[in-house]
């Protein structure tokens, strides 16, 4: 579908950017999944798989806080101009909104004294007290914050823990049977992550160390899943909120998502979603990456997708190699594409 950018992974992988893929093509309802590489280096090398189980990072974020906060706005739960003070008094900001932290424009200055030292309880309470910049609402700064901090309010309107919010709300709705947070042993169909400085190598615990700690109440990062899993979400927006028969989202919502909703509108970001746009036509792009190798890119408009599921920090993480390898497997992408609507 795309041989281009389906040569330049396989070159790039080849050059060991990262030990294997599984990635996936969408294209006005036709779709193509290619496996490539090895799921696991060490300690003994396993074949990619393309069931397999990835930890996808902060694509939590996207498919399951995100998408939450969504579904409780189209039930009139709040305004995205209202304060997380309002909803959840616990946090002692009273200026920060939920347009603020889902658009990264909190400025929320995030440093917390011993993070790594505390525990599930002492991080939760450190991070109700964070305060705001003198940059509030004017500048972009990606963070987790933001959606630990939607993760409680989460759980304080549910009164669940969040994770079982997120299989009741958007895994078992959306038929992502596959999909798990905080997996059970044995771990043969999770691929592994990083190598840590004792030797452990991460497989079936969460990368990100912050929720790896929160465990069952992260809402940054936490998820497990596959490509089939990952593409009936990418279907469901790509169908403008649709499930099979049944309206998951409103189409409205959708749409929405493809407009700036920074307050001073020129942060490129969407509700949860990063803005990215077509370098042929301009056509909006709903785009989110993962820190362990993973990012969806969504075309809306013209039903087109692109899914990539890697574990580019198994062994060793070189994130800045990485990135800017990825960033030229993306702009292989966007203008093969282009070349393909320009016919």
């Amino acid at each position: 579908m795309y041989p281009k950018t389906a040569q330049l992974i396989k070159e790039k992988m080849e050059e060991g950017v990262f030990p294997g893929t599984v990635f996936h093509f969408i294209e006005d309802q036709k779709t193509e999944t290619h496996v490539l590489g090895n799921a696991q280096i060490e300690p003994v090398p396993i074949a990619m798989q393309a069931d397999f189980l990835f930890d996808v990072a902060s694509l939590t974020k996207v498919v399951c806080t995100t998408t939450i906060m969504l579904k409780l706005k189209e039930a009139g739960q709040f305004s995205w101009d209202q304060t997380l003070h309002e909803l959840l008094p616990e946090f002692q900001n009273k200026t920060i909104t939920l347009r603020h932290l889902l658009t990264h424009t909190s400025d929320i200055q995030t440093y917390i004294p011993n993070r790594d030292q505390l525990n599930a309880k002492e991080l939760r309470a450190a991070y109700l007290t964070l305060q705001s910049g003198e940059d509030l609402g004017a500048r972009v700064q990606y963070t987790d914050v933001g959606t630990i901090l939607l993760g409680f309010f989460i759980e304080k309107y549910y009164q669940k823990d969040l994770i079982e919010v997120f299989k009741e709300e958007v895994l078992q709705p959306l038929g992502m049977t596959d999909s798990v947070f905080l997996p059970q042993p044995p771990y043969n169909q999770i691929v592994p992550t990083q190598k840590l400085a004792d030797g452990t190598i991460l497989k079936g615990i969460t990368h990100d160390p912050k929720a790896r700690v929160l465990a069952e109440h992260a809402g940054n990062a936490g998820l497990f899943t596959n490509m089939k899993d990952l593409s009936k979400f990418a279907k469901m927006c790509l169908n403008l909120g649709w499930v099979n028969d049944m309206i998951y989202l409103q189409e409205e919502t959708i749409r929405k998502l493809l407009e700036n909703q920074t307050p001073s509108g020129r942060g490129n970001r969407s509700i949860g979603w990063d803005l990215r746009f077509s370098p042929f036509d301009q056509t909006p792009l709903l785009f989110h990456t993962g820190y362990t190798g993973t990012f969806l890119m969504l075309d809306v408009v013209k039903q087109s997708a692109f899914i990539f599921l890697s574990n580019r920090v198994h062994p060793t993480d070189r994130r800045s190699y990485y990135v800017t390898q990825r960033d030229k497997i993306l702009a292989c992408y966007l203008a093969e594409r282009a070349k393909i609507y320009q016919k």
